[in-house]
């Protein structure tokens, strides 16, 4: 039930070490990427419902200690339950909040018209229609986040175990079903919201998609922040979960102890705090998590348990050809990835 076990079942000490690196990176990454969300949109929130501009500033606006305020009031305790099976209620609140997001962000693409400014003299020959025609496929400096951003949205594989051990009557079939949902219902999602998103503000689009929206005098949009600020607050226990069991199992203390689950949830919470206020922007998290453990997760690891366990067994030809392809697309996927991601460091490094 626990996948750095199945890890060290199939490839011993080592296995069970890269399963738990993998897997606590990319829930910790997870989680900081939830936790910026907060430090990012809560302030202004808070400045929205208090009638102040966006220019206001005040201890009491301030996105650190905000997430501070968070994570220990409303994370804290949810962290402290003994089961993830309690958590059903929280993600299923957190995910309508997604669907509202995505149902809003399609309505304000046709409520906002294509704003194209001043055309300015470096960029003569450009017109409206060209401001306001859609590329569906661009290369630029930050194509190399693409990848890494991707594959760092679709990892839940180190969440699969502990979920499956959690449904009642529990069987390969049903957890497939479950999976298959999962999956499809994200993909929808992501690809509904990133297209919506971008064919209402076009090359003008961020990185962080509420960013754009006015929320000024907007309730709407006021509404959405908060909707998304609560999804995000209500998914970091679960990722939690993951990455405290992971610790527990390496540390071979799986028996339930109050004190040391008080201790060990405090103490992470308060690293990953730490993380949040210091670390300069999300695409960081994304790039780096994306290349390394996402990878990891998605290509790799299951690939190459899948044909060490089948090793021997004649009747998986078929299966191990189509593992031995993943595992190669996960390799190439590292080649290409990481060293661009690196360049992208130094070249913005040098003040480009």
């Amino acid at each position: 039930m626990v996948y750095e076990k199945l890890g060290e079942q199939v490839f011993g000490t080592t296995g069970k070490l890269v399963i738990f690196g993998a897997t606590s990176l990319q829930n910790t990454g997870a989680m900081l990427s939830y936790l910026f969300i907060v430090k990012n949109e809560l302030p202004s929130a808070i400045k929205f419902l208090m009638g102040k501009d966006e220019e206001f500033s005040a201890w009491y606006v301030d996105g650190r200690l905000l997430v501070v305020v968070v994570t220990f009031g409303i994370i804290l305790p949810l962290c402290l339950l003994k089961n993830l099976g309690y958590l059903g209620y929280t993600s299923g609140f957190s995910l309508s909040c997604m669907v509202f997001f995505l149902i809003v962000v399609i309505y304000k693409k046709f409520q906002i018209p294509c704003f194209v400014p001043e055309l300015n003299s470096t960029s003569p020959n450009s017109t409206n229609a060209d401001m306001c025609t859609p590329k569906y496929v661009t290369f630029n400096s930050k194509t190399v986040y693409a990848l890494p951003t991707i594959a760092f949205a679709f990892v839940c594989h180190p969440s699969v175990l502990p979920i499956y051990s959690e449904l009642k009557d529990r069987s390969q079939k049903k957890m497939q079903m479950v999976s298959n949902i999962s999956f499809f219902a994200m993909f929808v999602m992501y690809f509904l919201t990133a297209i919506f998103g971008y064919l209402t503000f076009y090359e003008r689009v961020q990185p962080d998609l509420l960013h754009k929206y006015q929320s000024k005098d907007d309730l709407l949009i006021l509404t959405v922040r908060l909707a998304v600020i609560v999804a995000v607050i209500l998914t970091v226990p679960v990722l939690f979960f993951t990455v405290r069991s992971s610790l527990f199992e390496l540390a071979k203390k799986t028996k339930f102890n109050l004190c040391r689950h008080v201790l060990v949830t405090f103490i992470l919470l308060v690293i990953i705090n730490l993380l949040v206020i210091f670390i300069p922007s999300m695409k960081d998290i994304f790039g780096v998590v994306g290349v390394t453990s996402a990878n990891m997760l998605i290509f790799i690891l299951p690939s190459s348990l899948y044909l060490k366990i089948t090793s021997q067994d004649g009747d998986k030809g078929t299966q191990r050809i189509w593992a031995a392809l993943f595992l190669g697309l996960g390799v190439l996927f590292s080649l290409v990835s990481i060293p661009l991601v690196i360049y992208d460091w130094a070249y913005s490094s040098n003040g480009h």
